[in-house]
């Protein structure tokens, strides 16, 4: 007879916030918890990248496009597709780029500021 686990045990999928500004970030990762995920942060493509080799359940990135440092969200996405090719992207940007083939396969583009329901509806497309 095999053992059922509570919901309670039952971990959501992770999703990477990758924000260079700390209110935008937090208030990000609330609409990720929100939405019924596990929010992890960021604040740059460096911490995003170390976040990616040291968890290997996430499986969504959710990334503004202007970001400092090495790498900027697109950079980021690329790099990500490249090496976790499973793992969804949503990017997100104030100054609302031409995302026309840019964008890694089945990236998805919200334009700030992104309303909960526009993430919510983007996250669970990406992980189901």
């Amino acid at each position: 007879m095999s053992a059922l686990l509570p919901s309670s045990s039952i971990i959501p999928p992770a999703v990477l916030i990758v924000e260079d500004q700390a209110l935008l970030r937090f208030l990000a990762a609330d609409m990720v918890e929100e939405a019924g995920f596990t929010a992890l942060v960021a604040e740059d493509a460096t911490q995003a990248i170390m976040m990616m080799e040291r968890h290997p359940g996430i499986r969504t990135v959710f990334s503004d496009i202007d970001m400092p440092g090495a790498m900027n969200g697109l950079e980021l996405a690329r790099y990500i597709s490249r090496f976790w090719p499973p793992v969804g992207i949503v990017l997100t940007s104030g100054m609302c780029p031409d995302m026309k083939g840019a964008l890694p396969p089945d990236g998805i583009f919200l334009p700030k500021p992104y309303l909960f329901h526009e993430v919510t509806a983007a996250l669970h497309r990406l992980v189901h």
